[in-house]
């Protein structure tokens, strides 16, 4: 089953979650940098992978917001009594995905760095560009942001699973 439907999310949407909950979890290992200088494993092995891993990941949110706009009248609804709660959650989640990889773009451009990822250049190296730096700048506090939604995330999904028992997190899985 390809599409969502209101029992379950389809193969497309567990495979986007899935990937993307790697990635970001990939992405905040980022986090290690402050641990030594980065001066370990983590920081000198999947660190550097950072803006590709980001890069994708701005390709990946915009391809999942369009299937979950196509899919909104299909997916499975939430109990009514927190449907404002779980929707606001939900679009905070979304917001904060796509804004992450949007402000370290305008980092690396407001740096004069240029964007490149996988190897390819996308973007040349140039000039500093004040407002992209400082816009830039929101970028590492959304990384808490988003830190502690998917913290709220998880906990959610645990919490329908154990404590209420309904099927909320078998959905996605």
């Amino acid at each position: 089953m390809f599409q969502d439907t209101r029992q379950t999310y389809g193969t497309l949407s567990k495979s986007l979650h899935w990937l993307m909950a790697v990635l970001v979890g990939w992405q905040l290992l980022k986090f290690g940098d402050r641990i030594a200088d980065g001066e370990h494993w983590v920081g000198q092995t999947l660190v550097p992978w950072h803006i590709s891993i980001g890069t994708l990941l701005l390709v990946l949110i915009v391809i999942r917001l369009v299937w979950a706009l196509q899919q909104r009248n299909r997916r499975p609804e939430p109990d009514p009594a927190l449907r404002t709660f779980v929707k606001a959650g939900h679009g905070l989640l979304y917001a904060v995905l796509l804004l992450m990889p949007v402000t370290g773009i305008l980092v690396m451009v407001g740096g004069g760095y240029g964007l490149s990822a996988f190897g390819m250049q996308l973007i040349a190296e140039g000039e500093e560009v004040a407002w992209a730096s400082t816009l830039g700048g929101l970028h590492s506090p959304l990384a808490w942001a988003l830190t502690a939604l998917i913290a709220g995330h998880i906990v959610m999904a645990l919490f329908h699973h154990f404590v209420k028992k309904d099927e909320t997190l078998r959905r996605m899985v």
